[in-house]
């Protein structure tokens, strides 16, 4: 019977700016012995893509003043406020925590922002695969993310290539035959939060494999998709 399969990629190792993520990956995957194959999902921690990007700036982690001057810089709005946490709107239009600034494994003194354009980021890591090992796969760059009405995080995506963000089921049926009038589903997200649970988040393992997709999945697809637009949005 098919079903999912979810790979953990070790042996990357520390990324420094302008690392070409892409090789670096095909080679992780030939050296465990799980070479990518047509149809395979890869998901991509964003903050490996923000390392190679050279998306870090120096900032003293104790220093609080200057840590709400760095989030203001990527913040469009605050949305929130509470103590030394902000919920933001980044330029992107992810309403996220401290507009994704994030301490957490990088080295002490630096802060690593988000991708300029994650699905660029994307892309850029899925051209590079193509044209190396002539495979076709999807990509997602993946992040923490609070959410609004649950307790506890998940990984979602932030950036997509060659793959739905949402697959809109909305006008077919269910298993009784009744229309489905609002179901669209978020499949990028879905993808990301499942390859989180074989990377962890302080395992060393930034990137993931997913297999055995829905072929219809495999397209055109951007997190911009995933972004409800603010008269839409209860919680904003």
């Amino acid at each position: 019977m098919p079903g999912l399969h979810v790979l953990p990629v070790g042996g990357i190792g520390e990324i420094r700016p302008g690392a070409a993520l892409g090789p670096l990956i095909l080679d992780a995957c030939r050296d465990q012995d799980t070479p990518l194959l047509d149809g395979d999902c890869l998901v991509v921690t964003q903050k490996i893509v923000s390392k190679a990007e050279g998306r870090l700036v120096p900032l003293d982690h104790a220093d609080f003043a200057a840590r709400a001057e760095l989030i203001a810089t990527e913040t469009v709005r605050v949305l929130r406020r509470r103590e030394e946490l902000l919920i933001t709107e980044t330029r992107h239009g992810f309403v996220c925590a401290n507009a994704g600034v994030d301490l957490s494994n990088v080295d002490e003194g630096y802060a690593a922002l988000l991708p300029v354009d994650s699905d660029r980021s994307a892309h850029r890591i899925r051209n590079s695969i193509q044209a190396a090992a002539g495979v076709a796969v999807g990509v997602v760059v993946s992040d923490t993310f609070g959410r609004a009405w649950r307790h506890g995080l998940t990984d979602v995506a932030i950036g997509v290539a060659g793959i739905a963000a949402v697959v809109d089921l909305r006008g077919g049926t269910d298993d009784r035959g009744q229309e489905l009038r609002v179901t669209e589903v978020a499949v990028a997200d879905e993808i990301a939060s499942a390859a989180e649970l074989v990377m962890g988040k302080a395992s060393g393992i930034p990137v993931a494999i997913v297999r055995g997709l829905d072929a219809e999945w495999f397209g055109e697809g951007s997190y911009r998709d995933l972004i409800r637009p603010a008269d839409q949005d209860l919680f904003r």
